[in-house]
């Protein structure tokens, strides 16, 4: 073994003796007085300084971090009020049309978002000339590359291939820097797309997403049994 591994031993074991035993330098108050602790622009400083400026470091980090919890915790409160306007705007509405009109305009007024699309594999009555509607059949090619997330059945966010953007966005399709999809079911999907490339990207929750987009499906489910 060399010196040098014989000294990081040495060292890593005095650290951990210390660490067992961090009152060791009440008995010893001259070893204190002796000891060399970092540097600091040249200029030496004592332990007590040192361990002072440690817990500052710390101390700020923490508040770091809290303050980061505490912005996620109101960005969380506001999605929660806002997916339960949606829900009670959702299930005050009459009949299909409605429904997904009602959808589309909380994800546009209340949510911010710029562009809603919504892709349905077969006709809803009262929709004609709905510039945010797609009526796809399921087995159409167009329907091809989102084959993959439609049998997922889960929300899908961040940038998306440019025939899906075609499809989705059409003549608008220079504004969308990011996208969010929402699955919904055996009807279609909801797409949202955003002008901030930062706005919806993979990884991100999709809680809330998940949330609207089962809460659609069972207001038009709804309005199945309430016309059958």
């Amino acid at each position: 073994m060399s010196e040098t591994q014989q000294e990081m031993i040495g060292s890593n074991e005095v650290a951990a003796f210390l660490r067992r035993h961090p009152r060791f330098l009440n008995e010893f108050p001259d070893l204190a007085l002796g000891l060399v602790v970092p540097r600091e622009e040249g200029r030496a400083t004592s332990l007590a300084s040192y361990q002072l400026d440690v817990l500052r470091d710390k101390n700020r980090e923490l508040n770091k971090r809290l303050l980061e919890l505490f912005q996620t915790a109101q960005e969380n409160e506001r999605l929660t009020v806002r997916t339960h306007q949606l829900t009670l705007a959702l299930m005050r509405a009459h009949g299909q049309a409605e429904t997904l009109t009602s959808m589309v305009a909380s994800l546009t007024e209340d949510f911010q978002s710029e562009l809603v699309r919504v892709v349905l594999y077969s006709p809803v009555q009262g929709l004609d000339g709905a510039e945010w509607l797609h009526v796809t059949p399921r087995n159409a090619p167009e329907l091809v590359p989102f084959d993959e997330f439609i049998e997922n059945g889960e929300p899908l966010c961040g940038r998306l291939q440019q025939d899906k953007l075609d499809l989705l966005f059409g003549a608008r399709v220079h504004e969308v820097q990011s996208c969010a999809l929402l699955p919904l079911g055996t009807r279609g999907l909801v797409a949202i797309g955003s002008h901030d490339p930062n706005r919806f990207y993979p990884g991100m929750g999709t809680l809330f997403l998940r949330l609207m987009g089962d809460t659609l499906i069972a207001a038009l489910d709804r309005c199945d049994a309430h016309d059958a």
